[in-house]
């Protein structure tokens, strides 16, 4: 059916584009506010970047694979009076994550903190004192930042202004770098507790210290996975969803968003149909809405600004690997560094170059789940970061290949002896796959880096720029990339969108 879009808003109605975290957590929050919700989406399923990819019998997460605060999917359930727990088997991880280095060395992190401080003695006694000031330090930067001002809007620049003495006070201006050097000598363990910015999109060299608060965030409500994989999460989000009365079209891509002035009045969808509505949230990448799906004039000249000068985060190469045999040494989660850091960073984030060494976060969820892979067998995420699509002169029909053979080759002689010779099926995807598959401005992982001068009120709002009825939630917008972040920007929706009301 081609419905047009009328001239006047349609009260009442919302659409919301993008099916990941963020937007099924915008549309849950929409429909509880009494909304008719249609979320559309141009994947095959739900989940966005929580794609399934199922190989050869094995069952491949795309996207996310690190739950940490399950409370926030469980306020999602409990607007509708029903409990994640019935739904989703959540298995606790130990170690939360394993850290390999280049000499040889590593240690386990978590599942608490006395085991914590053993395996940093073992590797560092002086450290184990700076590791629980650091957890002092981190929690003190969550109940600031997280708890405080995580889930609200930050359009207006006051609010930053009055955290200003807060921030200074907590250094929130370092880099988690050179915050874990207040806190840690030995270089490994400073590596280890300032990497996590890596898994959303950012350079700990150059992200605000304001994300060490996810080391308090696992240790207060640990680190978990699926059964069944994080697609096991998805699909029980679909069903809340459907039995909430929320209208979802897949494989549905929107071409543009339809305005009357400088107010929404609908999308424009792929097929030329028009879908109406007076509140429309985009889950999808800022720097590819204000681009491709709005007028340029439409927009602030401080969204333009943004929109001309920012710094995107690296993108990713993704090898998904089944095999003939199983690792049962191999920890659910491994971080394992190559040689060089500091160097390897600059070359991604800033030189745009494609190196010949790397750094790796390897996924294991055979290890929690083995009915992820056939009997007898593991499947692996491969994820490395590599510079996204500014970058120049990079092939990735060419590069691509080449780079699976160094890092299959890396791990066969470290982690995963054998490796090579026990590959059953395999794939990857590129920052191409991500510009094509997600609508990844120039193949950005994340959207935008998480720098402090594209944080909180300098990063892109919730509250549409310029476009009244527009609203965004997701990595690129506040408070950022990950599960919980994207999952608070849908929370902001609450103190920006009235109900409907009754």
């Amino acid at each position: 059916m081609d419905m047009s879009v009328p001239s006047a808003p349609l009260p009442g109605r919302a659409v919301v584009i993008g099916g990941g975290f963020g937007g099924i957590a915008a549309a849950l929050r929409l429909r509880a506010r009494g909304y008719g919700v249609t979320l559309v989406d141009k994947c095959p399923r739900l989940g966005g970047r929580a794609q399934v990819f199922e190989r050869d019998g094995y069952r491949f997460d795309a996207g996310p694979t690190v739950l940490t605060a399950p409370f926030l999917f469980e306020e999602l359930f409990a607007l509708f009076d029903r409990r994640l727990a019935d739904e989703v088997d959540l298995l606790p991880l130990a170690p939360w994550y394993r850290f390999a280095f280049a000499d040889g060395t590593g240690f386990d992190y978590g599942p608490d903190d006395a085991t914590t401080e053993d395996e940093i003695g073992r590797l560092s006694p002086r450290d184990v004192a700076g590791w629980r000031r650091f957890g002092d330090h981190a929690r003190a930067i969550y109940q600031l930042a997280f708890d405080g001002l995580a889930d609200r809007p930050f359009h207006d620049p006051r609010t930053l202004l009055r955290q200003v003495p807060a921030f200074v006070r907590l250094r929130a201006f370092d880099s988690v770098w050179d915050c874990a050097g207040r806190f840690f000598e030995d270089d490994r363990v400073r590596r280890a507790f300032s990497i996590q910015p890596l898994l959303l999109g950012g350079n700990p060299f150059t992200t605000t210290s304001i994300y060490t608060l996810i080391n308090h965030l696992e240790r207060a409500y640990g680190v978990w996975f699926p059964k069944g994989g994080t697609g096991a999460l998805v699909d029980a989000l679909g069903r809340l969803l459907r039995d909430a009365g929320v209208e979802v079209a897949l494989n549905t891509p929107v071409t543009r968003i339809e305005l009357a002035g400088r107010r929404v009045r609908g999308v424009r969808l792929g097929d030329g149909e028009g879908l109406p509505a007076d509140v429309v949230v985009s889950n999808g990448d800022p720097m590819h809405v204000y681009r491709e799906l709005l007028p340029r004039e439409a927009t602030t000249r401080l969204a333009r600004w943004r929109l001309d000068r920012a710094s995107l985060s690296m993108g990713l190469f993704v090898l998904f690997v089944g095999t003939t045999r199983q690792w049962p040494e191999v920890a659910h989660h491994t971080i394992w560094f190559g040689e060089r850091h500091r160097e390897l960073l600059t070359d991604i984030f800033e030189r745009k170059v494609l190196a010949d060494d790397f750094s790796l976060y390897l996924h294991r969820p055979t290890a929690s789940d083995p009915d992820l892979a056939p009997a007898g067998c593991d499947g692996f995420y491969v994820l490395c970061p590599v510079p996204n699509l500014e970058a120049s002169g990079l092939d990735w029909a060419v590069e691509g290949p080449r780079l699976r053979d160094r890092i299959v080759a890396a791990l066969d002689r470290t982690v995963l002896p054998g490796l090579a010779a026990s590959i059953a099926t395999e794939f990857w995807m590129t920052p191409e796959d991500f510009r094509s598959d997600y609508a990844s401005w120039r193949g950005a992982g994340f959207s935008i880096a998480p720098k402090f001068t594209q944080s909180a009120w300098f990063r892109f709002h919730n509250k549409g720029e310029g476009v009244d009825g527009l609203y965004h939630v997701g990595a690129g917008t506040h408070p950022g990339a990950g599960m919980p972040g994207v999952l608070l920007s849908a929370r902001v929706l609450d103190h920006l969108v009235a109900p409907v009301p009754a």
